[in-house]
């Protein structure tokens, strides 16, 4: 734990120590990365309707990567003493020695400026710290998340809720042997919650760079609404449906496309259905990875990757052209690629991997970006619902699993709200069902039927990514069970 975490300049000074000492320990031969990241969340849990646990961490990170005579290891350490920091650089450098030979090194990213969009100044050409930054979600007291987790109890009527607030604060900085450092920080806030009547579920998230655009009571009266709405359910027999995904369930589409799909070391294996500059989308599909924010929004992430690598926006999918996928600095050597930004702590063993997906929204006149709406159908899935001769309303997926990683067939479950829709109109709700259905052929050429006029920023179920996902009207969906079998 370092008491001084979060200072500006405090992580870029003890990443600079930790390359003075592989210098006098390794010698300038040796090749060394540091990553020293500030991590502060804080989360605020409610069931039955109540707050039962509010917890905060604050943990500053130090990591080492080496690279000494063609081999590697790596340390990590949470001391940032002057003796931790050499007992680190120590460690590191005695596994570098009992290593195997790392063939695929790619070698140190070198110095280079970040890439600040418009309209996030930055503070110069090495310096993220004021990238779209929020200093009053960063400083997010528990009474400030308690308060939307009142407006969302309250705003259920009565409904047995559960669900969370949370707020993250990072600074963190980047340096190595080559001369690269760079430093950055974000802050995010996330809402998740459901309501329950007489054993149906709603759901209503959010994902912001700004605490004060979570609004509680909207997001706990959509919940309530679609619990009711789903009161009753019918159960409906396997086969091909047309479909109306909301945002929730098309974020772990994005998720999926994200993990197995536009990943580059897979695609340089031969694992991915990614095919660069083939039409593999309906031309309406537009995917965009945006670590660096868009349309005013405060950026997502930091302005470098785990390499060192300035991030930047990355169009993967324009107008249903197949146009990128993501890379570390591993798997841009291996592919004779650039590196994209997307270096992790493991994206040389897992891949490296988009945590900012956008899906485009259709673009209509005078339509602009909210929480969903208030109602049992998003706001954003009205008009498609509107257009369904006869089809399923789908709220959420859940406990999502690839059977075939190439074709990306996943089976999953509904979750939150299943409906019928006849002829444009919601007719009656739906018992949960079990699909079995290759996510690229469901977005294909053709298969796109509509896309809402607006996205949801929406968290991860898991971990930090977060994804803007408009609302979906597919043609086809592939129900392989019902709540019976």
């Amino acid at each position: 734990m370092s008491g001084e975490g979060g200072r500006a300049g405090a992580e870029l000074e003890l990443a600079a120590r930790v390359i003075g000492i592989v210098r006098e320990l390794a010698g300038r031969s040796a090749e060394a990365e540091v990553n020293v990241r500030h991590d502060a969340e804080a989360l605020t849990r409610f069931a039955n309707s109540t707050i039962h646990q509010n917890v905060a961490s604050a943990v500053t990170g130090v990591r080492l990567r080496l690279h000494a005579d063609g081999r590697t290891a790596g340390g990590s350490t949470t001391v940032t003493s002057a003796d931790g920091l050499r007992t680190l650089v120590e460690r590191t450098l005695a596994a570098v020695r009992v290593s195997p030979v790392d063939r695929s090194w790619p070698g140190l990213a070198p110095p280079a400026p970040l890439r600040l969009s418009a309209g996030h100044p930055g503070s110069g050409e090495r310096s993220g710290l004021a990238f779209g930054f929020d200093e009053a979600t960063a400083r997010a007291d528990p009474a400030e998340r308690a308060e939307r987790v009142g407006d969302f109890v309250r705003a259920a009527g009565g409904l047995e809720t559960a669900g969370y607030c949370r707020t993250v604060y990072v600074s963190a900085a980047f340096a190595n042997s080559a001369g690269q450092a760079v430093e950055g920080r974000t802050a995010e806030a996330a809402m998740d919650g459901i309501a329950r009547c007489e054993g149906a579920d709603g759901v209503a998230r959010l994902a912001a760079a700004r605490l004060a655009d979570l609004d509680g009571a909207v997001l706990g009266a959509r919940a309530a609404a679609k619990a009711r709405a789903a009161r009753g359910p019918v159960e409906l027999p396997p086969g091909h449906y047309e479909v109306v995904l909301e945002p929730d369930a098309v974020r772990d589409v994005l998720e999926n496309l994200a993990v197995f799909g536009f990943d580059g070391k897979a695609h340089h294996q031969q694992q991915s259905f990614a095919e660069l500059g083939r039409e593999q989308f309906d031309p309406s599909v537009t995917i965009v990875d945006e670590p660096l924010g868009s349309r005013e929004e405060p950026a997502a992430d930091l302005p470098f990757d785990d390499e060192g690598t300035p991030r930047r926006s990355l169009v993967l999918v324009r107008e249903g052209v197949t146009t990128a996928v993501t890379h570390d600095r591993t798997s841009a050597a291996l592919a004779g690629a650039e590196p994209t930004g997307h270096a992790s702590p493991v994206s040389r063993s897992w891949g490296p991997k988009a945590t900012h997906l956008r899906l485009e929204a259709a673009a209509v006149p005078g339509a602009a970006p909210g929480a969903g709406g208030t109602g049992v159908i998003a706001d954003s899935a009205r008009p498609l619902v509107a257009g369904v001769r006869r089809g399923l309303l789908i709220t959420d997926f859940w406990y999502t699993r690839v059977l075939d990683p190439k074709a990306l067939v996943i089976t999953g479950l509904t979750r939150n709200g299943v409906w019928l829709v006849e002829d444009g109109e919601v007719t009656s709700a739906v018992s949960n069902v079990r699909f079995t259905q290759s996510y690229p052929r469901a977005l294909g050429p053709g298969r796109v039927l509509g896309i809402g006029a607006e996205t949801v920023l929406l968290p991860e179920s898991w971990g930090r990514a977060r994804y803007a996902a408009p609302a979906l009207h597919l043609a086809e969906w592939n129900v392989t069970g019902n709540a019976s079998g």
